[in-house]
């Protein structure tokens, strides 16, 4: 270029550009609107399910553990643990903690009682079957 960048130029590129991203931003918006609708599956949610992710919550389970991504990185992801693992495994596994393995991190015992568990195991059977757009890629989490 020839001639020196004038504060004309600086200011049609910061409007052009600023137009170009809003527009940008209000169609992904309203692609996200039209999407996700289609993955949402809230009528599966049943009395079980809603009890289960309160004892998850009581628990602090995402103090430790992630949930599709969300929580602490210090245990394993659990959105697919039903499909990785089924719903007696994990019973057995709350069940047996702490298993005293040296060297392991240590998941708390916290009693819970038969329908607790239960309620856990269809909560965490409710979130392994969100549409997450094959997230995580690995199925082990």
């Amino acid at each position: 270029m020839s001639q020196a960048f004038t504060k004309s130029m600086a200011r049609n590129i910061f409007f052009g550009g600023s137009a170009f991203f809003f527009l940008l931003l209000v169609a992904l918006t309203f692609d996200t609107m039209q999407v996700l609708p289609k993955r949402d599956h809230r009528e599966n949610i049943t009395e079980s399910v809603a009890r289960g992710k309160h004892v998850w919550e009581r628990n602090d389970c995402i103090g430790c553990h992630t949930l599709l991504g969300e929580g602490a990185y210090f245990a394993p992801e659990l959105g697919n643990v039903y499909k990785r693992r089924g719903g007696e495994f994990i019973k057995a596994w709350i069940k047996a903690q702490p298993t005293k393995s040296p060297g392991r991190r240590q998941m708390p015992q916290f009693n819970l009682t038969d329908q607790e568990l239960d309620d856990m195991v269809n909560f965490l059977k409710w979130t392994s079957e969100i549409d997450t757009a094959n997230w995580p890629p690995n199925i082990e989490g």
